[in-house]
């Protein structure tokens, strides 16, 4: 088969030719038809994280396919069915964090895409407990993104609480944000979209957002106080004066959500505001496979539209190029 490897953190992938691997007790061999391309595979195949992956291995956790083999002892999935390969490759299940739902949490996980070999390839072998149903009817290039930038955002509106007539803004609209406007609205917030694009915002206003700021012309924190504050800000930039940003622009009990990973992993937060005024500020990580199971049957639902574009494996370092270069107006999907 084929598949992106990292071979060194300081190289490019290479399209690399190598054996289909084959399926252990517990897993399935997934013939994939789709794969996104994630901000964090980009920071997988530079080492840019504190924990790094080891090369080489194949990136890509936004993984969509059929599945061609069962393993011994499968039981979730047969073959023909149509899964997704999200983050959360496996966890222990046992643990407190498994048991009471938090399996996101597990400290002894395995990632796909990164302690795992991912879904950049044309197969990848996974835990079948783990691999999510695809309903039938959703477009395995739109179920890509929803396995990682879907159920990412998806989680941080439920994390935050949101209730309907509540105010959220979305700091950063792309492939996270405009999925994450969508599920605010869903839950019955108004919604002010903040980013520094005008296309961007452009989409933003397309898919129902109350209120625009351009952050690149106008100082958010006024515009936003301006509208009367916000009830929950979820930041998606990864940018620590976004962060500082997002918490000034909060009503007095207002819920800060942090999603994105600043590279030098530090902020600046006022305390006195943080205490007087009542604020949360909360992390937030990926969804469970229940989570992501709630996201498929809202896209298949017709609740929520995916914005992306399609690129070849080959491609690989050109998309990232353009990704990190803000050329991309939501989300790529690779095709093998």
């Amino acid at each position: 088969m084929r598949a992106s490897v990292v071979t060194a953190f300081d190289r490019p992938m290479e399209i690399t030719e190598r054996p289909v691997p084959e399926v252990g007790p517990g897993e399935i061999l997934v013939r994939v038809e789709a794969s996104g391309l994630c901000h964090t595979d980009i920071h997988a195949a530079r080492g840019e994280w504190p924990v790094k992956p080891t090369p080489p291995f194949v990136p890509g956790h936004e993984g969509v396919g059929l599945v061609e083999q069962v393993g011994p002892g499968v039981t979730e999935h047969a073959v023909g069915d149509r899964v997704a390969l999200p983050w959360l490759g496996w966890a222990c299940g046992t643990c407190a964090y498994c048991v009471t739902g938090w399996e996101t949490l597990c400290e002894s996980q395995r990632n796909t895409g990164y302690s795992i070999d991912g879904a950049h390839a044309e197969y990848a072998v996974a835990s079948a407990r783990y691999a999510v149903r695809v309903p039938d009817g959703v477009d395995p290039f739109e179920a890509a993104p929803l396995t990682c930038a879907g159920v990412t955002t998806y989680k941080a509106v439920k994390v935050a609480g949101v209730r309907p007539g509540e105010r959220v803004a979305i700091f950063g609209i792309g492939g996270l944000g405009h999925l994450a406007q969508q599920y605010a609205q869903i839950f019955g917030a108004e919604t002010v979209a903040v980013d520094v694009t005008a296309e961007k915002l452009e989409l933003a206003t397309s898919l129902g957002a109350a209120h625009t700021v351009d952050a690149a012309t106008t100082d958010p924190v006024e515009r936003i106080t301006a509208l009367g504050g916000v009830d929950v800000a979820i930041v998606l930039a990864a940018s620590p004066r976004v962060i500082e940003q997002a918490h000034r622009s909060l009503r007095r009990g207002g819920r800060l959500v942090l999603v994105s990973l600043p590279a030098d992993n530090a902020i600046t937060l006022p305390v006195f505001e943080t205490v007087l005024k009542g604020i949360r500020v909360l992390g937030s990580i990926v969804g469970t496979r229940a989570d992501l199971a709630e996201v498929f049957a809202l896209h298949a639902a017709g609740r929520t539209r995916v914005v992306y574009e399609t690129r070849k494996l080959d491609d690989i370092n050109d998309a990232v190029d353009d990704v990190l270069a803000g050329r991309v107006a939501a989300r790529l999907v690779l095709q093998p």
